[in-house]
């Protein structure tokens, strides 16, 4: 039986996982205080499945929020050439392999451009959190475990080089990473998808 300040953390840890993975393109890490937390309540295998299936469920059902978020606004989306080039590759097989691994890339946001997509052309979404959320697991335990054995003593080190915390890096690249991902939203990757094919037929 769980005890009332462990049920109280991963509650929270779940909250935090949602509320950073359904903000679009926000990269701050939720697994720093996923690992603090564990370190606390106790590192034992139980605790860290348990810490990993609160911060996974809530990273995988935040993206509802984005796909919904998505398709909500779709008629503004479709006017953007990436958003209707989007739909082609939805019909794919490497589609579900890439959402597995952009789900599964430490930091980086990139799976919120594909949940974006796909809500703004209406995939199905069950299929996709059925990628998502062993995505997200296997993301959690790898970051926690990496993050426990040794990750977090960088902390000290770049405090004391550059004057931030690993945390504060974390609320920096979620800034660098929305900016990123306006950026990239107004890019026309259908011209730029044809000059690499006309580059790559003209070198073959």
């Amino acid at each position: 039986m769980l005890s009332d300040t462990l049920l109280i953390v991963l509650v929270t840890l779940f909250g935090v996982s949602f509320i950073t993975n359904a903000t679009p393109f926000f990269g701050a890490s939720y697994t720093l205080l996923a690992t603090t937390e564990l370190i606390s309540a106790g590192l034992n295998l139980g605790n860290f499945g348990l810490i990993v299936l609160a911060t996974a469920l809530g990273a995988t059902l935040a993206k509802i929020v984005l796909y919904s978020g998505a398709l909500e606004f779709r008629k503004t989306l479709t006017r953007n050439k990436n958003v209707r080039l989007f739909n082609e590759w939805l019909q794919r097989r490497s589609f579900f392999l890439a959402l597995f691994v952009t789900a599964f890339v430490p930091v980086l946001p990139l799976d919120d451009y594909i949940y974006i997509g796909a809500g703004a052309n209406k995939a199905k979404l069950t299929p996709m959190l059925g990628v998502t959320l062993p995505a997200k697991l296997a993301k959690s335990a790898f970051e926690i475990f990496l993050e426990v054995n040794g990750i977090l003593g960088l902390k000290a080190l770049t405090k004391n080089l550059i004057g931030f915390s690993l945390v504060e890096f974390s609320v920096l690249f979620s800034v660098l990473f929305i900016v990123l991902g306006v950026v990239l939203y107004k890019l026309d990757w259908e011209a730029l998808l044809k000059r690499a094919r006309v580059i790559t037929t003209k070198s073959a």
